[in-house]
């Protein structure tokens, strides 16, 4: 595997792609209109937030409403508890929620965010070198 690409439908894109620059998230204006945009969460590594109307030409299943069902957990590995809290607070600050309360299990630390939409994005830090 050479890349990876999580798609994600949302309600507004203009909206989220505020939300997530906010965060600290970059999109690459070479794959962005105003019906996709492509986030870079790391090298090799995007989102594709697409509106509802565009996301339907890839699926005939529905749309699920994220705010309700968890479709998946999208988990972002960073480089310090530090960073972790950095990232969890700026979506707060943007208008996301925190729908858990933040893990900590020695080896790793782990806070999860909710985007406008409701998906769930998973930020941890390990130490793997406390690992067995």
């Amino acid at each position: 595997v050479k890349m990876m690409f999580a798609n994600l439908a949302v309600k507004d894109l203009k909206q989220s792609m505020e939300f997530f620059s906010k965060v600290g998230f970059e999109f690459n204006p070479q794959f962005t209109n105003e019906l996709a945009a492509s986030m870079v969460i790391g090298e090799n590594m995007f989102a594709m937030l697409l509106t509802h109307d565009h996301f339907k030409n890839f699926t005939k299943k529905e749309i699920a409403n994220a705010t309700n069902t968890t479709e998946s957990i999208i988990a972002l590995a960073v480089n310090s508890r530090e960073e972790v809290d950095t990232y969890v607070e700026k979506a707060i600050e943007a208008g996301g929620k925190e729908p858990m309360k933040a893990q900590d299990h020695g080896f790793m630390y782990q806070r999860s965010i909710e985007d406008l939409d409701g998906h769930i994005w998973e930020f941890f830090y390990m130490d793997e070198s406390t690992v067995q």
